[in-house]
């Protein structure tokens, strides 16, 4: 049954000494509630500030394919300036195809959209497949991270070239990705292709 507010009157009025020995009875409980809270909340900083470089290895592997899967959503999507956003502003990119490395953020958002210029021409659509992904934890904060990686090709439209698909290239891409908050950037990558080695 609900106190009704005469009742509550009648408690409130009544001998605080009265009253003690259930308060006494609750501390305890109040106490261990608030212990627990205290205890849950220190737990989450000591977390935050560890950051995502100390997380057990299987959570921490788990991010870094969830990067990979976003970061090459964006490139084959031609995303270029979210795509070049996930690198460090004075990221180092050295892969075959390109005369020299890129450097920083400006360079990649250019050197995307000449890619994806040139893919229009030709009619083609590149997909890239990363996997077989080993991360190493580094001493000074990095993470040290070698994967394959499988660009497919398809050739869009229809005639005699259209609606045909093949594996383009294989590549081992070894990055050092920093952390930022609780986001990844790429600080250097290198690409080597399996037909070149």
């Amino acid at each position: 049954m609900a106190p009704t507010e005469a009742s509550l009157d009648r408690i409130s009025s009544e001998s605080p000494t009265r009253l003690e020995p259930l308060a006494r009875t609750c501390e305890p409980r109040v106490e261990a509630t608030r212990t627990i809270g205290v205890t849950m909340r220190i737990q989450k900083e000591i977390i935050r500030l560890q950051g995502i470089i100390d997380l057990p290895f299987g959570e921490l592997h788990a991010r870094v394919e969830g990067f990979y899967a976003r970061h090459m959503q964006l490139l084959d999507s031609g995303r270029a300036e979210e795509w070049a956003a996930q690198f460090t502003e004075d990221a180092v990119f050295d892969v075959p195809t390109l005369p020299e490395p890129v450097r920083g953020r400006e360079g990649l958002i250019a050197s995307v959209r000449e890619g994806r210029r040139r893919l229009a021409e030709s009619g083609q659509r590149h997909r890239h497949w990363q996997g077989v992904i080993d991360v190493q934890r580094q001493d000074d904060g990095t993470l040290q991270v070698r994967a394959y990686t499988q660009v497919l090709a398809s050739t869009v439209g229809e005639g005699p070239e259209g609606g045909r698909s093949w594996l383009h290239r294989v590549c081992v891409c070894e990055d050092v990705l920093v952390v930022e908050g609780e986001a990844f950037l790429v600080r250097s990558r290198k690409v080597t292709r399996d037909d070149l080695a």
